[in-house]
């Protein structure tokens, strides 16, 4: 829930006297008290202290002492993983509630202690300034990405992750649902989404334990949204996980991805939550993940439709609460129906803006793009950026790695478009063998097919791949060399291609992105 600051009179005797800043050693001029559901945390000078409340809520109990005192553990540890920076130590609380003092006798309560960052650094607020855009999602990403990688995976008799455990909880919230909603319009999006999550649960339950099978199911944040990430020293950082129930914790990489991707959208951030999932994919090469990620958005949507009008039932709810309730219901909707069964190829020589255009149709047009020279890399055992030594480049662009790349390309990018995901494969395709592979099995599945060729003058195109050597940022190994070769072997587009190709200027995006916009057709969240 949102977390408000009460007033004095509202608080119990502990948290009322910690109020003053005396009873603090350090220096404090003012406290300030926010609350949610389940906790009191007291911002004094350069910490804040975290006080949970002794309530029992069925999903959790927080009524005894002790069971207080063991999730302050499990917080402080479970966090440190992500924000060892934030979350310090967890301190008793002695003395009486009229008299309290930090340690020196018996705990009548625990805090965790954490470092202090400013309101204004959490994503939640930067979104609401729209200070979150594409580089700040590629940020996101490389978060998540790194979190997924350290944490470790289930083992394979925990039934987190599996059929019925994620039945169970889809389940369970649209029944909350069912009970918390009066008719309406809300009904009706709720019956149209129940059904399709049942359709859906039997569709990937082999999904589910595969995934389960392959370690994809990992002990995550669990309640990684806009609200719980802060900006520290340039970068997004993740506090305040899901202690209290591992099962909402131990989940697939995607259920937790899909979280986020979901506030993004919901705020409008499309270009952000475009460039976060194809920069994630990047990294992780989590590809069989994504045609489970449309259902973790859903059901990540419908959570939400469900804490809204749990608040909208509560003493005090109002419109805005009823409000939420329904635009939420209206994003899983949306969710749903926003499936876009395209496959697009890039045409261009080194240096020729493919890349930059490519990124245009992930962060306006929500493509998934797919890139070769990541891709080549990955099946080579590097990163994106690396370079590797002579002999492993020269066996990586061999004519039989070639081959293996652009059908691993062409095999990937048509089971990605025939789910619903947009496609663009970011490669130079010189060869028309190689794009008519492509447009054949776009053909047989019945994809939307286009050709984004690019094109530059000669002195450009080496400039550029001069100066992209240079930095040594991005994953092409193209060199001068490499594009004189490439002029040697291209293969221009013939007449049947042209007619379902388009041209792309980088420095114009509306040169192609238009075109294209109306060949993918209306959405919500695609330009």
């Amino acid at each position: 829930m949102t977390p408000v600051e009460p007033p004095p009179e509202a608080l119990p005797p502990l948290i009322r006297s910690l109020c003053d800043p005396n009873r603090y050693p350090h220096p404090v001029d003012r406290v300030k008290i926010i609350e949610t559901h389940v906790s009191y945390v007291l911002l004094a000078g350069d910490f804040a202290y975290k006080i949970k409340k002794a309530v029992s809520l069925g999903f959790l109990d927080f009524s005894r002492l002790h069971r207080r005192h063991f999730f302050c553990e499990e917080e402080l540890r479970l966090n440190a993983r992500f924000a060892p920076q934030i979350y310090l130590d967890v301190v008793p609380i002695c003395g009486t509630p009229d008299s309290p003092r930090w340690g020196g006798g018996a705990p009548i309560e625990y805090a965790v202690r954490m470092r202090r960052f400013s309101q204004g650094s959490v994503a939640l607020a930067l979104a609401a300034n729209r200070e979150i855009g594409g580089e700040e999602g590629e940020a996101l990403a490389s978060m998540m990405a790194a979190m997924h990688a350290a944490a470790p995976a289930a083992g394979k008799a925990a039934p987190f992750g599996l059929p019925d455990v994620v039945g169970e909880q889809a389940r369970g919230n649209l029944d909350a649902l069912q009970r918390l909603l009066d008719g309406g319009t809300a009904m009706a999006l709720l019956g149209e989404l129940s059904a399709w999550t049942e359709v859906m649960l039997k569709r990937f339950a082999p999904q589910f334990v595969e995934r389960h099978a392959k370690g994809a199911v990992r002990e995550c944040h669990g309640d990684l949204h806009l609200g719980n990430i802060c900006w520290l020293d340039g970068g997004p950082v993740a506090f305040d996980c899901l202690e209290f129930d591992p099962s909402l914790r131990w989940i697939d990489v995607m259920s937790e991805v899909a979280f986020l991707l979901m506030d993004l959208l919901d705020h409008g951030l499309n270009a952000a939550a475009w460039r976060c999932l194809d920069h994630y994919l990047e990294i992780t090469g989590d590809y069989d993940g994504l045609p489970v990620l449309r259902f973790y958005l859903v059901y990540r949507a419908l959570v939400r439709a469900k804490v809204a009008a749990i608040r909208a039932s509560q003493e005090g709810g109002g419109s805005d609460e009823h409000r939420a309730v329904l635009s939420y219901l209206r994003l899983a909707g949306d969710l749903i129906r926003d499936q876009h069964r395209a496959l697009f190829l890039m045409h261009g020589l080194s240096g020729s803006g493919k890349s930059t255009v490519s990124q245009q149709l992930v962060d306006t047009l929500g493509f998934l793009r797919l890139r070769s020279d990541v891709e080549r890399k990955r099946m080579h055992g590097l990163a994106p950026g690396a370079r590797g030594d002579d002999a492993t480049r020269a066996k990586m662009y061999s004519a039989t790695v070639n081959e293996s790349v652009y059908g691993r390309l062409c095999e990937r990018g048509v089971a990605l478009a025939v789910a619903g995901w947009p496609v663009v494969v970011d490669a130079a395709f010189l060869k028309r063998d190689e794009r008519d592979r492509f447009r054949a099995a776009a053909t047989r599945h019945g994809l939307k097919f286009r050709i984004v060729s690019c094109t530059a003058p000669m002195d450009v195109l080496r400039d550029r791949v001069e100066r992209r050597a240079l930095q040594g940022r991005d994953p092409s190994d193209a060199t001068v060399e490499v594009l004189e070769r490439q002029r040697g072997v291209v293969e221009p587009l013939a007449v049947e291609e042209i007619t379902c190709s388009v041209a792309a200027d980088s420095a114009r995006p509306e040169s192609y992105l238009g075109p294209l916009r109306t060949l993918l057709g209306d959405s919500p969240f695609r330009g």
